[in-house]
């Protein structure tokens, strides 16, 4: 696969000695590890910040999921209800993925394709066959397009999340729009659900709520940076936002006790109320897209 990578994209070792894509292209940097189809950088040329956001304290190694970026979750969100010891947002997150195909479309976008079939090691936590596969566009905006296929003979149902961490200037200042109305449930307060009456969501503690039932696009606007981040979805009835402020921070062995204002979490998920069941031989795609204004 090295010698076929197009012009701008490299296959190397990153941190740990865990194979990583880099793309440097007229339209964007990047860096996307095989572990756990992670994608930890994406930099559109004309913008100064970071998009993503990356715990300084994250692991690199096998066997541990990356803190920071967008990982991906599957089969389950959070922690998995019926094995509290198998590993929390599921298996693909510490898995080796194959690495499929890398293009470079007309506009310059860099096109990359992974793939990941269930085998003895994601048995032993997650039974149930899957097979999935996971798109990146990478330019000047950026697209991530998880398809679950379900290769049994029996239903295969299932949670997924694309956990994005955004960079900020300052959580406390920024806002976040497009959730009024929803339901959702706020992990702060006991799983309670609650309705957002508020169309601005600001973040003033420690912050952990699953929407439901809604499709619609979020925008995050951050006057620090002069910007506004714009996420849509498809094939996604949940949303996530997410701070862990200073506490929760402290707690977390792979997370800098300080990193929390500079982060936030708006996440594309089907969870709860919004599990997807797929019969044997369907299959279901989950796309998020983010733009900068």
């Amino acid at each position: 696969m090295k010698s076929d990578l197009p012009a701008g994209v490299t296959l190397d070792e990153g941190r740990g000695g865990l194979p990583r894509l880099t793309v440097a292209t007229d339209l964007c940097t990047a860096e996307l590890y095989l572990h756990g189809a992670h994608l930890c950088h994406w930099q559109p040329r004309r913008h100064p910040h970071p998009v993503l956001w990356m715990s300084q304290a994250s692991l690199f190694e096998t066997g541990a999921p990356i803190r920071g970026g967008v990982p991906v979750c599957f089969p389950w969100f959070g922690p998995n209800a019926a094995g509290p010891a198998a590993p929390a947002h599921g298996v693909v997150r510490i898995a080796e993925w194959a690495l499929d195909r890398v293009e470079t479309e007309r506009d310059g976008t860099t096109a990359i394709v992974l793939s990941l079939a269930s085998d003895a090691g994601t048995r032993a936590a997650a039974p149930q066959d899957f097979s999935l596969a996971y798109a990146v566009r990478l330019g000047e905006a950026l697209s991530m397009a998880l398809t679950v296929t379900n290769p049994a003979g029996a239903p295969l149902t299932f949670e997924e999340a694309l956990h994005t961490y955004f960079t900020v200037s300052d959580v406390r200042q920024v806002s976040v729009e497009g959730l009024a109305g929803a339901t959702f449930v706020d992990k702060t307060d006991g799983g309670k659900r609650k309705t957002q009456d508020d169309p601005v969501i600001t973040i003033s503690s420690e912050t952990d709520r699953l929407y439901l039932n809604t499709a619609t696009t979020v925008t995050l606007t951050d006057p620090g940076f002069g910007r506004r981040i714009t996420v849509s979805k498809t094939g996604s009835l949940s949303s996530v936002v997410w701070n862990p402020w200073i506490a929760k921070s402290r707690a977390m062995p792979d997370f800098g006790d300080d990193e929390w204002p500079a982060m936030i979490c708006i996440e594309t998920v089907n969870a709860l109320d919004n599990a997807v069941t797929l019969r044997p031989g369907a299959s279901h795609t989950m796309t998020a897209a983010i733009s900068l204004s």
